[in-house]
């Protein structure tokens, strides 16, 4: 890539396009995170021949007070854009993504017919039950950010090369909250395969989470993947050859090229 200056993305964190044959899969990464936390994921994949385009979801990989603007329906809509353009070089596109970005994975595979396959990786059912969740936006007024605690990844080399905001923008917080009920919505009606990978050892988002999802998906096969030696970002930890190994499998399986 070219230097840009006065870039307003984040360096090294930018979307990323690699090209090879008809077959394609749209990388979500998650909540605060940027497409770099899905690169490793996408170097993998593209290594064994599939096309990856790795998106940026509206209001991530730039400044925090980005975030605070943008809602649910921007995320999905910057999920769409990616599905589209991938279609006009790809015959079969899947879909994986990350936290936030697995529960768009999983309403995108509930809406876009396009799609032969879904991968959500350590994808939440729920934010948590905080009563203070349901006054989130009037109280993002007053207290606009939250701090992160300590990164739970465990590899040491990928945490200190992981780029994301050091706060959670409360406004967005909400949104994802809100954005919980439309998955909830959305699982009954997903009708493509589905692979839920999780980790044993995230402290984000425990196993049970993945259960509740695998639960609500009535009407499409779900495989499910228990990985150990990582926290919540998978696609950067230990075990991220498991994840991206098994995530190929399941596109190969259930690619018709």
């Amino acid at each position: 890539m070219k230097n840009m200056e006065n870039q307003l993305i984040i360096p090294t964190a930018e979307p990323f396009l690699f090209t090879a044959g008809k077959t394609g899969c749209v990388l979500v990464h998650g909540f605060t995170g940027t497409p770099k936390e899905m690169r490793l994921m996408g170097e993998a994949l593209h290594h064994k021949s599939l096309s990856v385009l790795g998106v940026r979801l509206a209001g991530h990989a730039t400044f925090p007070k980005d975030l605070v603007h943008t809602t649910w329906m921007d995320w999905l809509a910057s999920v769409e854009d990616g599905i589209h353009m991938l279609a006009n070089i790809c015959e079969e596109v899947f879909i994986a993504g990350l936290s936030l970005g697995g529960m768009l994975s999983l309403v995108a595979a509930s809406r876009y017919p396009i799609l032969k396959g879904a991968i959500a990786m350590s994808a939440p059912f729920s934010i948590g039950n905080d009563w203070r969740l349901k006054i989130a936006k009037p109280l993002s007024l007053v207290y606009p950010y939250v701090r992160k605690g300590e990164s739970e990844t465990r590899d040491p080399t990928t945490a200190k090369e992981h780029i994301d905001y050091p706060v959670y923008p409360l406004r967005a917080v909400a949104e994802l909250n809100d954005f919980t009920k439309i998955l909830h919505q959305s699982l009954s009606k997903i009708k493509i395969p589905v692979l839920l990978i999780n980790s044993k050892t995230d402290q984000t988002v425990p196993l049970w989470q993945a259960e509740k999802i695998k639960e609500g998906i009535t009407s499409a096969k779900v495989e499910s993947l228990i990985i150990e030696e990582s926290g919540h970002v998978i696609t950067e930890d230990f075990a991220r050859e498991q994840v991206f190994e098994a995530a190929f499998q399941f596109i190969q399986k259930n690619s018709q090229k």
